[in-house]
């Protein structure tokens, strides 16, 4: 019988001797040699050596419970269609859809044409992941005559793409175009060509270039390359009527457009409006105009209207409002379709030319709805996407002549589901400083509000980025076992508008730890629950959230999840070598050149203020090849802790070998991780 894992000796980073100064400060880092020199490359065997040992170490506890996470693993399977498959959506003379093979991982590419005929697979993904640790489909492009297949993939988890050409008729690759891609390619109207982006050595997006097919890459040419501003990185669109290629640069505050005919994608290109600081704008074109939305004026957003010809004289077609958030547009042939949010919640129009505007309906009182997109400029309905937190995903066709919502799928779950035993509640909570926080909670009916229920709270609060009140099956697994679950909609993210993200960031940045923790007592006040029996959980930005909240405020979580932990946020803005670092400063603030900036990131920066203090049970996860936050933030924090906590909780990093920023690639793969985590927190509160 194998004898069973010693949990009793964590594993214990070495400390070595390493300061710096700034700003008359001087800063002690005594594990920053667990950041590998060489790295994108990690080969220190110093560094190897420790990764393994806390990933042998979180391995022991999970065997010691290894039946719960199957369990859990299982439950959350048998609510997952093996062969779950797309709706088809039309494009021309063909439908196009995706399927899961039952028991596959990845997905299968499929196309038929709208006359009738046999299916044709378009790239089957498990063939391309197959005798691969990781595998990332990033964009699937069919040209517009349908003959080619542009592809961008990631096979180890640096978010470095291939993008390479198929021909359908034959399914071989014909040219790789490059290694280092990433976005969306876009072709030329002939086909003959497409555009793409690169990325530099630092990993920032710094180039848009135009390959013409069968020539060879060294002639490549060159649409724009960003060489002013080190923090912006270069994006790249095709407008909805298919006549405009959009080149764009820009950081989380900042853009700039310019465009170029598709048909000649390597004319000049022409610029929009100069960038401006902290003005934004994005842009569509249809009936020879230029469709422009923009926070110019109104921090809640405009549309405006421009002649291509004179690109920089914008007329305001819907003015920005202190009560309706634009979030974007569509320009299709007959419809502005306009995403907006009001008082949090998603609303959807879609406006005709002449200025006539039809809400498209949802009855719930919180939930999220989305337009899918469809990828012909003038279709008779449009495809709309809703759920809610006890709602599964439904898939609509919106018929504007009739005003119908076509139901074309609701999301199946094998092992059932009865919505009516569930409820959810929509509350507004009270922050330290008055502001009144929104909160979404689902619960299993009859759970009680005695105080004494366990709550599974979440949130992200960054980058202006909402979390939607979505359904989610994996939930279901926590609801069932008693368990009440919460989205905190914390400011940082744009959940209540522009201004609620602003709020969240920068010199606001404490705002959304003090919301996160307001909520909290909040649910506690309001008998959901009581201290010490709320579990949390956010990744990155999100896991930065985690590590102030289990700073300042201990004793009120049950356990602590932290995925691919923003961390080490004063190291990190300070070194501007770092990929992400020069486009991360519009959101945290520049330390190296403020030095208000690295007074208020040094009073915050969980790794900073790692205290000795009794911590709740935590498990730490992080990716050994993620460019966004690299693996040595959780392994620093979690070596800092271990070295200066002063209680027995337990603490785990687990770091995936083989993954990046989004854990393990395949469905399965990444259903057995929420099994871990959702595992971890059932065993730690009880």
């Amino acid at each position: 019988m194998d004898k069973p894992p010693d949990l009793s000796s964590p594993p214990k980073a070495e400390q070595r001797p390493y300061t710096y100064e700034r700003h008359g400060v001087t800063i002690e880092d005594p594990w920053h040699w667990l950041r590998d020199p060489k790295y994108p490359q990690v080969d220190d065997p110093g560094v190897l050596a420790y990764l393994k040992a806390e990933n042998a170490f979180f391995d022991g506890w999970k065997a010691q419970h290894q039946g719960l996470i199957d369990q859990l693993f299982e439950e959350m399977k048998g609510r997952i269609k093996e062969d779950e498959s797309s709706v088809p959506i039309r494009d021309g003379d063909w439908l196009y859809w995706w399927a899961f093979k039952p028991g596959a991982q990845y997905r299968t590419w499929y196309r038929k044409p709208v006359r009738g005929g046999d299916d044709q697979v378009l790239l089957d993904e498990p063939v391309e992941a197959e005798g691969r640790e990781y595998f990332r489909l990033g964009a699937l492009e069919v040209s517009p005559d349908g003959k080619l297949l542009a592809t961008l993939a990631d096979y180890d988890g640096s978010e470095r793409f291939e993008l390479r050409i198929r021909d359908l008729a034959t399914g071989k690759d014909v040219e790789t175009v490059t290694k280092v891609g990433i976005g969306q390619p876009v072709w030329a109207s002939d086909s003959g060509g497409i555009v793409f982006t690169e990325v530099n050595d630092n990993w920032r997006s710094y180039r848009a270039r135009f390959h013409r097919l069968g020539r060879p890459v060294d002639e490549h040419i060159t649409l724009y390359e960003e060489t002013e501003e080190l923090g912006f990185s270069v994006g790249i669109g095709r407008s909805h009527d298919r006549t405009t290629i959009f080149v764009s640069t820009g950081d989380n505050a900042t853009t700039e457009v310019r465009f170029v005919p598709a048909g000649d994608p390597s004319a000049p290109l022409t610029l929009i409006s100069r960038r401006k600081p902290n003005r934004e704008y994005q842009v569509d074109a249809a009936h020879g105009k230029l469709w422009i939305h923009t926070n110019d004026d109104h921090v809640n957003f405009r549309l405006a209207v421009a002649d291509p010809a004179n690109p920089e004289a914008w007329e305001t077609v819907i003015a920005g409002s202190d009560s309706v958030y634009l979030t974007g547009m569509t320009a299709y042939r007959d419809h502005l379709a306009i995403s907006s949010r009001v008082e949090g919640l998603d609303q959807l129009t879609l406006r005709t030319y002449e200025g006539k505007e039809t809400r498209i309906p949802f009855a719930e009182a919180s939930y999220s709805a989305f337009f899918i997109g469809n990828p012909e400029f003038a279709p008779d309905a449009y495809r709309v996407g809703y759920s809610s937190m006890v709602t599964p995903t439904t898939v609509y066709d919106y018929h504007p002549d009739s005003g119908a919502l076509e139901v074309l799928k609701v999301q199946e779950i094998p092992s059932g589901y009865d919505g009516s035993q569930y409820a959810t509640e929509r509350l507004t909570l009270e922050a330290r400083d008055g502001a009144k926080v929104p909160v979404s909670v689902v619960y299993r009916k009859g759970f009680e509000k005695n105080g004494e229920g366990k709550l599974f709270l979440y949130a992200y609060g960054a980058y202006g980025m909402a979390i939607p009140p979505t359904f989610n099956t994996n939930r279901i697994s926590l609801l069932d076992r008693g368990w009440a679950c919460a989205i905190a909609h914390i400011r940082g993210g744009d959940d209540l508008g522009y201004k609620w993200f602003l709020d969240g960031k920068l010199t606001k940045r404490t705002n959304t730890f003090h919301d996160f923790v307001d909520v909290a007592k909040g649910l506690i006040a309001a008998k959901f629950t009581r201290a010490g029996r709320i579990a949390i959980n956010g990744g990155s930005a999100g896991g930065e959230l985690m590590g102030a909240v289990v700073n300042s405020n201990p004793e009120l979580w049950g356990a602590v999840v932290a995925d691919v932990p923003f961390v080490d946020v004063l190291n990190t803005m300070l070194d501007d070598t770092l990929p992400l670092t020069p486009g991360e400063w519009p959101e945290w603030g520049n330390p190296i050149t403020d030095k208000a900036a690295f007074e208020l990131i040094r009073s915050y920066s969980p790794y900073d203020n790692v205290k000795a203090q009794a911590y709740p049970p935590l498990l730490i996860t992080g990716g050994l090849t993620d460019p966004r936050v690299t693996y040595w933030e959780p392994a620093k924090w979690a070596a800092k802790l271990r070295a200066t906590k002063n209680d027995n909780n337990p603490l785990f990093l687990k770091i995936n070998m083989g993954a990046g920023h989004g854990g393990k690639s395949g469905r399965w793969d990444k259903l057995h991780e929420v099994a871990e985590t959702y595992g971890f927190i059932v065993t730690q509160v009880r």
